[in-house]
C-alpha cells in the first residue's frame, strides 16, 4: 500500500508547474495552512468526487494520501500532498467511458482541463491534466488502455501548504 511512495518522484515530474494560479512563486499555488493529516482528508475527498464523476462501475485502488516537500520552502512547515490511485472498470468497455465522462464533467465541477491527448509512451496512452484552482489541486489521469487488465491511472497534487503556527508537518 505505501509502495505509492516510489510514485512521488513521477507525480512531481508530472504535476508540478501545471495552471494552478495563485501566489505561487515556482509554479505551485499556496493552498492555506493546515496540519498534514487534515491536508491528506480534504485530498481524499477531492479523490472521492473524481471516483463519483466517473459515472461508470469499477474498482478504485486502495492506496492513501502522502506528504512531500514544497520546492524551496522550509520542511518542517510547508507541505503538499500527493495520492495516486486507479481505476478499474468493471468492464474494459466501459474504461473509454469513464474517460470522456471526466473530460465531460470536471470542467462542470470547477476544474480547468489545461491538456489533454495522447502521451510520449510508445502506447500513446492518452493523458488529461486539469486544475482545480480553488481546491488548489491538480489532477493527471492516464487512460492505460493495454494494461491487463485496462485502468485509468490517477494522480492528484496539491498546492503548498503551512502547518498552523507551533506545529511540525507529519510525514506518512
Amino acid at each position: 500500500m505505501r509502495a505509492s511512495v516510489l510514485a512521488v518522484p513521477l507525480v512531481l515530474t508530472i504535476l508540478t508547474g501545471c495552471g494552478m494560479t495563485d501566489d505561487k512563486s515556482d509554479g505551485v499555488p499556496f493552498a492555506g495552512t493546515s496540519t498534514s493529516l487534515d491536508a491528506a482528508d480534504t485530498m481524499e475527498r477531492v479523490s472521492s468526487e473524481i471516483y463519483d464523476l466517473l459515472g461508470v462501475k469499477g474498482k478504485a485502488s486502495d492506496s492513501l494520501p502522502g506528504v512531500m516537500d514544497c520546492s524551496g520552502k522550509d520542511t518542517k512547515t510547508y507541505f503538499r500532498i500527493f495520492h495516486p490511485w486507479s481505476f478499474t472498470p468493471a468492464s474494459a468497455s466501459d474504461l473509454d467511458e469513464a474517460m470522456e465522462r471526466l473530460k465531460g464533467e470536471l470542467p462542470k465541477h470547477g476544474w480547468e482541463i489545461v491538456e489533454y491527448g495522447p502521451n510520449t509512451s510508445k502506447n500513446k496512452n492518452i493523458t488529461l491534466t486539469a486544475d482545480n484552482d480553488k481546491k488548489k489541486v491538480s489532477v493527471k489521469v492516464t487512460k492505460m488502455a493495454k494494461n491487463d487488465p485496462p485502468k485509468l491511472s490517477l494522480n492528484l497534487v496539491s498546492g503548498c501548504y503551512k502547518v498552523p503556527d507551533g506545529e511540525e508537518v507529519e510525514r506518512f
